[in-house]
């Protein structure tokens, strides 16, 4: 498998993909990438007066960090069979924004399947923040609000544990309510078997057939049940998680 799974698209004050910009560049170029297939399906936009018009507006955006790369970016809603589109692909790339969203469409299309498929036949896959989340086993380590209910939580379970995108460790004040570590230890207490990155933002995780590192500018904060949580370096090996 090849693997970019990043925590978040931009940091504030920063342009769109722009910390990460060294980093997909680095994969494309390594892959010989000139044209991915986009999955728009977690951009859900109130400004806009349709879904399909947000993810065409999504798609322009990014389309227009690919360019400068000289990669061609389409996506996967302009084709009437998403599944045939998901064959043909060179490359498939899966943008933030709501995952409840994203996976209840990737259920829906069917490509939830023929995305694993591809994977691991070796094409190239690359997610942010919610699009990170759906390589997981499973969605229930987003962070968002479940504002549709999908077919079912399950993902494309490409990495065996589970990825917590836009890991942060504050507690903002005047916040009554539980922080995100408690949150996370509240999910392992039911699922006590299963590994959780806290990935923080401008922090990605990068995935090569059975080797696995953590790239980006920020620690990782790795949790399991019954144990304190560890900090874990840029650069660090995380092959002991697969």
């Amino acid at each position: 498998m090849k693997l970019l799974l990043l925590s978040n698209s931009t940091n504030a004050g920063e342009p769109y993909l722009g910390w990460t910009k060294p980093f997909i560049s680095d994969f494309l170029k390594r892959n010989s990438i000139t044209e991915v297939l986009f999955v728009p399906y977690a951009g859900v936009n109130l400004s806009q007066e349709s879904l399909t018009k947000s993810y065409a507006v999504y798609e322009e955006k990014v389309a227009l960090v690919f360019k400068d790369w000289d990669v061609k970016l389409k996506s996967i809603h302009h084709f009437n069979d998403p599944n045939e589109a998901v064959i043909n692909a060179k490359c498939i790339a899966v943008g933030g924004g709501n995952t409840f969203h994203l996976v209840a469409e990737m259920h829906r299309t069917g490509i939830m399947r023929s995305i694993r498929e591809r994977v691991l036949e070796g094409i190239p896959f690359m997610g942010w923040s919610a699009g990170a989340n759906v390589a997981c086993p499973s969605l229930r380590t987003t962070n968002d609000m479940p504002i549709i209910q999908p077919a079912s939580f399950d993902c494309l379970n490409l990495i065996p544990f589970q990825i917590n995108p836009h890991y942060l460790d504050a507690n903002p004040v005047g916040h009554g309510g539980e922080t995100r570590q408690q949150r996370i230890e509240e999910f392992l207490s039911i699922n006590r078997e299963i590994k959780i990155a806290g990935l923080r933002e401008a922090s990605l995780i990068e995935v090569e057939n059975e080797s696995i590192s953590l790239k980006g500018y920020k620690p990782l904060r790795l949790f399991q049940y019954g144990k304190e949580p560890i900090e874990i370096e840029q650069g660090s090996d995380l092959s002991f998680l697969m």
